[in-house]
């Protein structure tokens, strides 16, 4: 199997991302995923959210969030039936190129604490969780 592309989404595939997320990544204790909020984002930081596609198909995701200060990782999602296949290293690497780029130091990853999988994806790609620190949320 040839390995995906890796670009950065188009305007135009904005619902067809969301859809992806719908069967390839982890949706539970989150708020959903809205078009306006994904809108927003692409608005605000068009080069944030990379994609691999396979001609026309999503088959990975990750949104590179850069806030002029800190590099932040979400939504690193590939098709289920494309896992352990690069993909996700492909897309965790773009990511810190783009990074790198900006003048990023240090990237953190928002994982989920009882996602397994996903822990042995970021540890391989030599991240770690960071005990001190914990996430404290608020709805908006």
């Amino acid at each position: 199997m040839k390995q995906p592309v890796l670009r950065v989404a188009e305007a135009r595939e904005l619902d067809d991302v969301l859809m992806f997320w719908q069967r390839a990544a982890e949706n539970a204790n989150r708020p959903a995923d809205s078009r306006v909020a994904l809108a927003a984002l692409y608005i605000r930081d068009p080069d944030a959210l990379i994609l691999a596609v396979d001609g026309a198909t999503i088959v990975g995701t990750i949104i590179a969030g850069w806030d002029g200060w800190r590099c932040h990782l979400y939504r690193l999602a590939v098709d289920p039936s494309r896992r352990r296949s690069g993909i996700g290293r492909a897309l965790i690497a773009a990511a810190e190129r783009r990074f790198e780029a900006l003048g990023g130091t240090r990237a953190d990853a928002m994982v989920l604490a009882d996602n397994e999988a996903a822990h042995a994806v970021w540890a391989a790609d030599g991240y770690h969780p960071q005990p001190e620190w914990s996430r404290w949320v608020k709805p908006l």
